[in-house]
């Protein structure tokens, strides 16, 4: 017997609207429901989207809902967030002070509406508040992950398909740590169409480009996007529901995602972006790559500047 995908999306602004349109769009869920503490936006956005579902591909039923609603669905997205906080900083930890209070909020009522699916955080910073709604959900240890590094990834795909001219499909690829200003994208890790990034350079020139460059880019693609229009929301939001299919539909699927480590890696106590296996259970395994020597502890340094985010909470 069939069993209806049901998706909650927690705060709809400009992420989670779209992440809405996305799920739907792409026939993921059977039913979406929507909750922020602005209703009329709620409203808006419900409208909006009904206009657009007779000409979707499958039925999908959209509704709004408050925090005890979502007790009963099988992915939760956590997107509440304050986007004009990030002005005139390129710093994600600048949320902090409004998103760990909004968090802990919605989770307290979250846990009593007796949720046990999976929950999807997107919002910032976003290593630092997985791990914080993780921890006072108790959920088993995957059903709460983020996403991390997976826009990151997203971005370091696109540049480097833009330099060789090989489809996004055909490049493996990472960017590790924090989903801020020290994530690092291990070279040693990259292949194209099977072959590594080394063996390709030596034989064609489009693979000897400036690697330190290209990270530089990757990171900073996010203030590219903010600075014409005061956010994002194509890229996570197709970030996000491409997660939820990975878990609606139990795929299996590797893709970064800010996850918890524990010894993993040579880390323990904190959840930070990593390649995963993503299924039913949330994530299911974290991938250990063969990192350089030099990249483990680049990896190492991103997880002290996360845990230092974490302490600094903490002193709030």
């Amino acid at each position: 017997m069939y069993k209806k995908k049901t998706v909650g999306i927690a705060g709809v602004g400009h992420v989670g609207a779209h992440t809405a349109y996305a799920l739907a769009v792409q026939g993921i869920a059977d039913e979406i429901i929507l909750v922020d503490a602005v209703q009329q936006k709620v409203e808006s956005e419900l409208q909006d989207l009904d206009d657009a579902v007779a000409y979707m591909p499958r039925r999908v039923r959209i509704r709004s809902g408050n925090i005890s609603d979502l007790g009963q669905c099988d992915v939760i997205i956590n997107s509440i967030g304050k986007i004009g906080l990030l002005q005139g900083t390129h710093d994600r930890n600048t949320e902090i002070n409004y998103t760990a209070p909004a968090a802990y909020n919605y989770t307290e009522s979250l846990k009593s509406s007796g949720f046990d699916g999976v929950l999807i955080n997107v919002t910032n910073p976003c290593d630092v508040l997985t791990y914080e709604v993780a921890s006072l959900l108790g959920l088993p240890r995957g059903r709460v992950f983020g996403t991390g590094s997976a826009l990151d990834t997203s971005r370091l795909i696109s540049a480097l398909s833009r330099q060789t001219g090989i489809d996004h499909s055909s490049i493996i690829c990472y960017m590790l740590g924090e989903h801020g200003n020290r994530q690092f994208a291990p070279w040693s890790c990259v292949s194209f169409r099977g072959v590594p990034l080394d063996t390709m350079a030596k034989t064609d020139e489009r693979f000897r480009f400036d690697r330190e460059a290209m990270q530089k880019e990757s990171i900073g693609g996010a203030w590219v996007t903010f600075a014409g229009k005061a956010c994002t929301e194509y890229g996570i939001a197709t970030t996000a529901a491409r997660m939820a299919r990975a878990v609606l539909q139990d795929e299996k699927t590797v893709m970064p995602a800010s996850a918890p480590l524990c010894g993993e890696y040579g880390e323990s106590g904190l959840f930070a972006g990593v390649p995963c296996i993503i299924g039913k259970d949330g994530v299911e395994q974290v991938i250990e790559l063969p990192l350089t020597k030099e990249e483990l502890a680049e990896f190492h340094a991103c997880c002290d500047g996360i845990r230092a985010n974490m302490a600094n909470l903490k002193k709030m």
